[in-house]
């Protein structure tokens, strides 16, 4: 049974929902997000935040006290290219960068009133470049995210492996969002549960992000990605969201191309309830969840962890 706490995050969405015909411009969807997405989160503690210029990028690193720092995340914050920053998961990257003990660089790209893609994953491409030639070796370095985090974490994986580069050893994905084309039959199954994803709404993201681009492009729509020698992948969802199939298809279509691969599906959780770590237990949870199984794949100490079992996915 989903905690009382928990229910924070239902109620963002469904606010979300009410309010949409009163956000009627990018800004006013920026600001919302700024001050009720980011109340979700509770101060992780111990943790410090330095905004840095990667490579023409604005980014933050997390800097818990006593992380090891040669280890690092890269994390792609979500918000379906309308909202989130930089500020809005810092204290969430805080909270996973603690629990793994080791720092990450969080960064922003333009939004999609802004620019559209490809302009996202250059941006990403900027900050990982950035990364590595601040002396971060590849195998000392795992990418994460959330929501629309995902495009430009196996865009990343894609442009990297084009190029013929070091792949990093391990991919975190939070609610991801894998397929523009929206095939996932939770769009309808779980149309009631979701007050904030309805199949239309996210249909409207995609066409703001891409705009007439090919919606089966693997930059993307990583569903539709060559995965082979990809990393190994964790993924969470909530088993109450509509995105809840992608991350069950990306998960088979991985398993098929030989990629090891973590899927978690949480009863009674909506889309990115890892957004409420420090406030409800489900999102605690799922964090420690995330920290166990990278550690030992960045070469740490597994801290005494033991990683719950897989939620039915």
């Amino acid at each position: 049974m989903a905690s009382i706490e928990s229910q924070a995050n239902k109620n963002h969405y469904a606010a979300i929902a009410a309010n949409a015909g009163k956000l009627t411009s990018p800004q006013a969807i920026i600001d919302y997000n700024d001050v009720n997405w980011t109340a979700l989160t509770g101060e992780p503690g111990g943790v410090d935040y330095v905004e840095v210029d990667a490579g023409g990028v604005p980014a933050m690193w997390i800097l818990p006290k006593g992380a090891d720092d040669k280890r690092a995340l890269l994390y792609a914050h979500g918000g379906g290219f309308i909202g989130g920053s930089i500020y809005t998961h810092r204290k969430l990257v805080g909270h996973l960068a603690k629990a793994v003990g080791c720092r990450a660089l969080l960064y922003n790209y333009p939004l999609a009133h802004q620019a559209k893609h490809p302009a996202q994953l250059e941006a990403a491409m900027s900050a990982w470049n950035w990364l590595v030639d601040q002396g971060f070796d590849a195998g000392h370095v795992a990418l994460a995210g959330d929501s629309c985090g995902a495009v430009l974490t196996y865009g990343v994986l894609q442009r990297l492996r084009g190029e013929g580069r070091p792949l990093p050893v391990a991919a975190l994905i939070i609610s991801g969002w894998f397929d523009m084309a929206l095939t996932g039959a939770s769009y309808g199954t779980n149309r009631e549960k979701d007050p904030a994803f309805a199949r239309e709404a996210v249909d409207w993201l995609v066409g703001n992000f891409i705009g007439d681009r090919d919606r089966l492009d693997p930059e993307v729509s990583a569903l539709y990605a060559d995965l082979t020698g990809f990393p190994p992948v964790f993924l969470q969802a909530g088993a109450d969201e509509t995105l809840v199939d992608e991350s069950r298809m990306f998960a088979e279509r991985a398993r098929q191309a030989g990629v090891e691969t973590r899927l978690d599906v949480f009863d009674g959780m909506l889309h990115s309830f890892q957004m409420m770590a420090g406030r409800a237990p489900e999102a605690d949870d799922a964090v420690r969840r995330l920290a166990a199984w990278v550690r030992p794949r960045l070469g740490l100490a597994d801290g005494g962890e033991k990683i719950a079992g897989d939620k039915a996915a």
